[in-house]
C-alpha cells in the first residue's frame, strides 16, 4: 500500500492525501476523516523522512545521557527510572525519542549539534551530563531547544528542570531534629554536580536555622554509589563525637551507611538514624526500610517535555535565561529513622 493506491481508493489526488495526513487546513474535515479511515483500514503508514520534509517537523527529540559512571560499570537506578519517565512523557506528547551516543575523545566538539541537524531533531533533553562536556557546550550555545534535568548548562534556548533539592534536604534534617537528634552529619554527592551542591546547601541551611553545630568532619563526600556511602559512614562513625544521625544525598549512599553501622555493631535507628534521597526501589526493600526524600520522576519527565515544547513553539530566541522548572519533593518516613515504622 502506497500513497498513490490510497489516493486512488479515496478518489482524490496524492497531494490531497498528503495534506490530509499532515493536518493541512486546505482539506475538509469530511475528506480528512475518510482518508484517515481508509489509511487505517488498508494499513498505510506515511514515509517518515518524506513527511518530515513536507511538515518541516520530525516529531523527534534527542536524548543525551552520560553520567560518567557507566564506563566504570556503575549504574544509578534513579537515573534509569528518570529515563523511563522522560520516554513516557515524550510518548504522551506524541514525540519519538532518539538516543544520541556519547562522543569519543576523537570526535569533534560539535558532534551532538551535527546529529541534531542531520536527523532534523526538534530539540534535546539532557540528563546528568558532566558539566565539562565540550559537545554539550556547543549544543547549548546553539539555537537548538534544550531541556536539562539536573544539568548545569545555559544557552540562548535552554531551560533547567530539577527537583527542589535544597528543600528536600532541609526536610530531612528537620525530621531528624524533631526526633531528638542534635549531631547530624551528611554524605554529599560529587559537589561539582548541581543536585549534590544544592542538597548540601539545604542541609547547612537547616542546621544553621536549628542552631546545630556542623564540625568539618560531619560533611564527607561520596559519589552517589553504595561503596562510597559505606566508606563515608565508616569515617563518620570513627570521629570522637560521632553523629547520631546521617543524611545521605542519595539512597545508595544511605544504604552503604547502614552497612557501615551494622559492621560497627550499631543498631539502626536505635543507635544511628539514616535518611536518604531519591526513593529508589531498594529503599523500601532494605531492613530497616530507608527513610528518604522522594523525587517525582514522572513530574520531572513531564516538566522537561513541557519546557522543551515551550522552547520549540517559541518563534524568538530569548536573550534572558528561561526560568528553571523546580519540582517539589516529599519526605517518606520509614524504619531507618523512626523505630516501629
Amino acid at each position: 500500500m502506497n500513497i498513490r493506491e490510497l489516493a486512488r481508493r479515496s478518489g482524490v489526488s496524492t497531494a490531497t492525501v498528503s495534506r490530509a495526513l499532515n493536518d493541512r487546513a486546505e482539506v475538509s474535515e469530511a475528506t480528512r476523516a475518510k482518508i484517515r479511515r481508509l489509511a487505517s483500514e488498508l494499513g498505510y503508514a506515511p514515509n517518515e523522512p518524506a513527511r518530515t520534509l513536507v511538515r518541516r517537523r520530525s516529531d523527534t527529540i534527542g536524548l543525551v545521557w552520560d553520567s560518567g559512571q557507566e564506563a566504570l560499570g556503575q549504574h544509578n537506578p534513579f537515573l534509569l527510572g528518570l529515563l523511563s519517565a522522560v520516554r513516557t512523557a515524550l510518548s504522551d506528547a506524541d514525540y519519538h525519542l532518539m538516543l544520541l551516543t556519547t562522543p569519543g575523545e576523537q570526535d569533534q566538539d560539535g558532534a551532538h549539534l551535527q546529529a541534531v541537524q542531520r536527523h532534523n531533531l526538534e530539540g534535546v533533553i539532557v540528563l546528568t551530563t558532566p558539566p565539562d562536556d565540550r559537545c554539550l557546550r556547543v549544543l547549548a550555545d546553539s539555537t537548538v531547544p534544550c531541556a536539562g534535568i539536573d544539568t548545569a548548562f545555559t544557552g540562548p534556548r535552554t531551560v533547567r528542570v530539577s527537583s527542589d533539592n535544597a528543600a528536600g534536604a532541609e526536610a530531612a534534617v528537620q525530621h531528624l531534629y524533631e526526633l531528638g537528634h542534635r549531631r547530624i552529619a551528611t554524605v554529599t554527592g560529587p559537589l561539582h554536580l548541581p543536585p549534590a551542591a544544592e542538597r548540601l546547601a539545604g542541609y547547612l541551611r537547616a542546621c544553621s536555622r536549628l542552631g546545630l553545630s556542623v564540625p568539618p568532619e560531619y560533611v564527607t563526600e561520596g559519589d552517589f554509589f553504595l561503596a562510597s556511602g559505606e566508606a563515608a559512614g565508616k569515617r563518620l562513625l570513627s570521629v570522637p563525637d560521632r553523629p547520631t544521625a546521617i543524611f545521605a544525598a542519595g539512597d545508595q549512599m544511605a544504604i552503604g551507611a547502614i552497612h557501615a553501622a551494622a559492621d560497627a555493631g550499631l543498631s539502626v535507628p536505635r543507635d544511628l538514624a539514616v535518611v536518604g534521597f531519591d526513593d529508589i526501589d531498594a529503599a523500601a526493600l532494605v531492613r530497616p526500610a530507608l527513610s528518604t526524600v522522594a523525587q517525582d520522576q514522572r513530574g520531572l519527565g513531564v516538566a522537561a517535555v513541557e519546557a522543551l515544547r515551550g522552547l520549540i513553539d517559541s518563534t524568538t530566541v530569548d536573550t534572558v535565561e528561561a526560568q528553571p522548572r523546580i519540582i517539589p519533593t516529599r519526605l517518606l518516613i520509614r524504619g531507618s529513622s523512626r523505630p516501629g515504622v
